[in-house]
């Protein structure tokens, strides 16, 4: 009998770098299909209402009492630290998939710590920006700013939510073992995480370019009204 047919026989699987993995690992994985596309759906709804703002804003550009604002330079280091966090995330996905749970555990934390240090800085940022004489109101600019950095915001700390209960289950989960009880809902857990980082990375990405380089005259220019 080969190493195949013994496979078979155990009911286990391995992955491309040969690590076994438990009987009934893709079956299972399909329970969570709904949720994995009750995420795309609110990613689709998110992706909508940043448009609809981010439209709102561009719109607004043109009136008379439009002043730009100088982006603070904490903006780059949140941009960072997000960047971070998605990155740690991805390759828990990819350590839990591979069943390296003690790499996952940590890249999982660390995506977590890396996004409550995001919100940190931009609470800096905002603290900066008011320091400049930059209010939430007065100048629909900083209005602006103050809103769809605070939309983002509230996103982030959703995830955060999710973030803590999928760290509180692997932690529940393992419980001294070297391997959770559920492995495949734990992997998809922490894979659904690091989707949802790479939408608030995206969606910060787009939001700090309108901000900072999107300018009236290139609105015109675009839109063709010079």
């Amino acid at each position: 009998m080969n190493a195949t047919a013994i496979l078979k026989a155990s009911g286990n699987r391995r992955d491309g770098a040969g690590i076994p993995r438990p009987a009934g690992w893709h079956r299972r994985d399909h329970r969570g299909a709904a949720v994995g596309i009750g995420l795309w759906v609110f990613i689709g709804v998110a992706t909508s209402l940043f448009t609809l703002f981010l439209w709102a804003y561009v719109m607004r550009m043109d009136s008379a009492d439009w002043s730009p604002i100088a982006m603070p330079w904490q903006l780059w280091l949140s941009t960072a630290l997000l960047m971070a966090g998605s990155v740690a995330l991805q390759v828990a996905s990819a350590a839990a998939r591979d069943q390296r749970w003690d790499r996952a555990r940590i890249l999982l934390l660390a995506g977590g710590g890396f996004a409550l240090a995001f919100l940190g800085a931009q609470l800096w940022a905002w603290q900066a920006l008011m320091a400049s004489r930059v209010m939430p109101t007065g100048n629909p600019a900083g209005s602006f700013f103050f809103l769809l950095t605070a939309l983002h915001g509230f996103h982030v700390a959703g995830g955060l939510v999710a973030w803590i209960l999928t760290a509180w289950r692997i932690r529940d989960s393992l419980a001294g073992s070297a391997a959770p009880s559920d492995p495949v809902r734990i992997a998809w857990r922490i894979k659904l995480c690091a989707r949802y980082w790479h939408f608030l990375l995206a969606v910060w990405v787009v939001l700090f370019a309108t901000l900072g380089w999107l300018t009236p005259e290139v609105v015109r220019l675009i839109c063709g009204t010079n």
